[in-house]
């Protein structure tokens, strides 16, 4: 859900991000991809439809259209298509097989699904649909770690890992063009991963963290409950 936020936290980003010289983002696309000012014409992809829905649902905007991609200090940092097909074919896996083994943790995890999707019909006819639901969705992110670890098995996965290392062979790239401030824009769901090559292959460690608020989730009165 990092590909949508509010306007207020991309805008946020867009500032920050002029500090560097160099911003490393993902996207699955042809290397050295440009995403035009606005994010470009809509798209009719299924998931670039549902990204879509998920902003008017949530009342959050889409990142392609905040975020200031022309910048030049942006890189694209990622897999292409068919790179990521490959990726996918060498390591014997697919959407399904991804699925399959997030279903398994699931399982394992007797996660109560029952009570999840009450929770989310109660919230489609709260009076404040937009919050009821950015309140349920949140409670998943709580167990985000253990998700990633169940897609990505003993072994990676194309989705975390491979992309990963394309993002790393980039600023690699970056450091030897002599390129000392750089930052790497990816969702959450890479960075336990982005840790452990920035430590082991750069000798890189975290000195200070900063958090910045994505979604705002309180209320008038400033409580979190419903």
């Amino acid at each position: 859900m990092s590909w949508v936020s509010t306007r207020t936290y991309y805008e946020e980003l867009n500032r920050l991000f002029t500090e560097y010289e160099a911003v490393l983002y993902e996207l699955v696309a042809p290397e050295g991809t440009r995403i035009p000012k606005g994010g470009g014409p809509a798209s009719t992809h299924p998931i670039s439809v549902f990204q879509d829905a998920m902003t008017r649902v949530l009342d959050l905007e889409f990142q392609l259209r905040v975020v200031d991609y022309t910048k030049r200090n942006l890189v694209h940092a990622d897999l292409s298509p068919q790179q990521f097909a490959a990726a996918m074919r060498d390591r014997g896996e697919s959407f399904w097989t991804i699925f399959a083994r997030m279903m398994g943790h699931a399982l394992a995890e007797q996660k109560d699904y029952a009570g999840a999707e009450f929770r989310l019909v109660l919230a489609l006819f709260d009076k404040n649909r937009a919050m009821a639901l950015k309140r349920v969705l949140a409670e998943d992110f709580l167990d985000l770690e253990s998700s990633i670890q169940a897609i990505e098995g003993p072994k990676g996965s194309a989705i975390i890992a491979d992309r990963n290392a394309a993002a790393m062979r980039v600023l690699r790239k970056q450091i030897e063009a002599g390129k000392k401030r750089i930052a790497i824009f990816y969702g959450a769901g890479h960075m336990n991963d982005f840790q452990a090559r920035l430590r082991d292959e750069f000798g890189l460690a975290p000195a200070t963290t900063r958090w910045l608020v994505a979604w705002n989730l309180q209320g008038p009165d400033g409580s979190t409950k419903p």
